[in-house]
């Protein structure tokens, strides 16, 4: 087994991966940047290298220092996490040249999997269904128009190397086309340096399933059922849960095998996700595969009981998957909801800054994967992502109370976070009866406003005012931030109990 492991992420998907490494007895190495001195993943692991500056590219994404941290301190294999470094072949390339072992599939998977167009050329010739559209660069506007009336409108436009909701457009006309197959162009080279676009059929009542793969380098292929991804912000998933109301053991079963058949005709190894679009007549279409561990990956470990970052490494370490088919199964519900720090009312926009109180739910079937604590510092440089609040129970409906109870217990100060807006689409009828599909929050939350209590809010003012006469409120200390001088008690001024 691996003596020690490099973690080349941060925030809570590090802290995950360092927790899983403690129980296999590895040795972990954290990579922080300048702004990420104090960071929680540079805490919780064995030691940590300082890899450059705030930017990006000086830091996370800096393949040849990261490399260099790992050779330096000894670590035998490099845990990419999600983001960053995790889908980039040519950093799982570099790792391999320098003799350490990259946790996830070989880089010519990444490629051709991070490829859309090359993911649904394999996938056609494998028999997998995709969703109906054109595929390829080759094609010019007026072939799109065509297409697009073959296939009946609306349509989507959709960066070739694109994730993460960028490079993505809705044609609802013929007259649209061309100014959101540029639009779409450009914020593709802007976010991924990579232009090119195709074009796919977008269907209005659809959900967004996905399959979690285990395969080794033995040719053992299996699935751990299916999440439902359908809530989604910007094509960006803020709610996920498994198991799916829509999928009947038929059709789970199908979906499944076809995944392992995708993962199969792509020569995967590790651990990895197969998405598909599920429309409103039960028929299935494969939109890409994710070549790393999913954020949403904690609901499938509720139900299955598997680490995934276990199996993760153990299959990069050489060992032949232990389970078959047969042993999976799910027990109860699992619903995750994504905590980042970001302002609901101000179109969810970036809330960077320092948190002065943080305070997380905890209980039977809760579990909370964070990368902050009070007196952390949430940079404007990276992800907003706070934590991902999960829960478990026996059923669905339990599950749904668990969470929105979870959610109100949440308490960070010194930066928004949207639990209220998390609750009300949990509380919300067309949630409880399953009824999501891709376009839930436009059709229901497209003017969500929070409500407001003039009652509740006058009562604050007068404790505010009685706690701070004359709305004195001390000045922070100048030099290095500390957790003690975001304290309320030295920011709220004169008090008294």
């Amino acid at each position: 087994m691996f003596k020690k492991i490099l973690i080349a992420n941060r925030g809570e998907i590090a802290v995950r991966i360092i927790q899983t490494c403690r129980d296999m007895g590895i040795q972990t190495t954290a990579v922080y940047s300048d702004v990420d001195t104090a960071a929680l993943h540079r805490l919780e692991a064995d030691e940590a290298v300082c890899i450059g500056g705030s930017d990006p590219s000086d830091s996370y994404l800096n393949m040849d220092r990261i490399i260099e941290a790992a050779l330096e301190t000894g670590a035998q294999a490099i845990h990419p996490g999600y983001g960053f470094l995790s889908e980039n072949p040519g950093f799982a390339e570099k790792c391999t040249r320098a003799g350490i072992v990259f946790i996830g599939p070989s880089a010519q998977v990444i490629r051709e999997m991070g490829d859309k167009l090359t993911a649904r050329q394999i996938m056609m010739a494998a028999g997998v269904p995709v969703v109906p559209g054109l595929a390829g660069n080759e094609y010019t506007l007026h072939d799109m128009i065509k297409k697009a009336g073959e296939t009946g409108y609306p349509v989507m436009i959709k960066a070739s190397s694109g994730g993460g909701g960028k490079g993505i457009r809705i044609v609802n006309a013929p007259d649209e086309m061309k100014d959101a197959l540029d639009a779409a162009s450009r914020e593709a080279v802007n976010a991924f340096g990579d232009g090119r676009v195709y074009l796919e059929k977008f269907f209005t009542r659809a959900r967004h399933i996905e399959f979690q793969i285990l395969a080794d380098h033995q040719g053992n292929t299996i699935h751990l059922l299916e999440r439902e991804c359908s809530i989604q912000r910007r094509h960006q998933k803020i709610i996920e849960e498994t198991p799916s109301l829509a999928l009947s053991p038929e059709l789970r079963a199908r979906m499944g095998k076809t995944a392992c058949d995708a993962a199969k005709a792509a020569g995967y190894a590790n651990a990895g996700t197969v998405e598909f679009l599920l429309d409103d007549q039960g028929r299935y279409y494969f939109l890409e595969m994710n070549t790393r561990l999913q954020v949403e990956h904690p609901v499938t470990e509720w139900v299955t009981g598997l680490d995934l970052v276990r199996h993760q490494i153990l299959i990069a370490r050489g060992y032949p998957l232990s389970l078959s088919q047969e042993d999976i199964s799910g027990q109860g519900h699992a619903i995750e909801c994504r905590v980042y720090a970001e302002d609901p009312e101000n179109g969810f926009l970036p809330s960077p800054g320092s948190i002065t109180w943080y305070e997380a739910p905890s209980g039977p079937g809760i579990r909370n994967d964070s990368g902050v604590y009070t007196g952390a510092v949430v940079p404007m440089e990276y992800d907003p992502i706070l934590s991902k609040l999960i829960v478990h129970a026996e059923t669905r409906d339990q599950a749904i109370a668990k969470m929105i109870k979870a959610l109100s217990r949440y308490v960070v100060t010194g930066v928004r976070i949207p639990v209220d807006f998390l609750m009300d689409v949990l509380d919300c009828d067309s949630f409880r009866k399953g009824e999501v599909f891709t376009n839930f929050i436009d059709v229901h939350f497209s003017d969500w406003r929070p409500l407001r209590n003039d009652g509740d809010l006058a009562c604050l003012a007068f404790i505010v005012d009685d706690l701070c006469p004359g709305s004195v409120v001390s000045a922070p200390r100048s030099g290095e931030a500390h957790a003690l001088d975001h304290s309320p008690f030295r920011t709220l001024g004169p008090w008294k109990l």
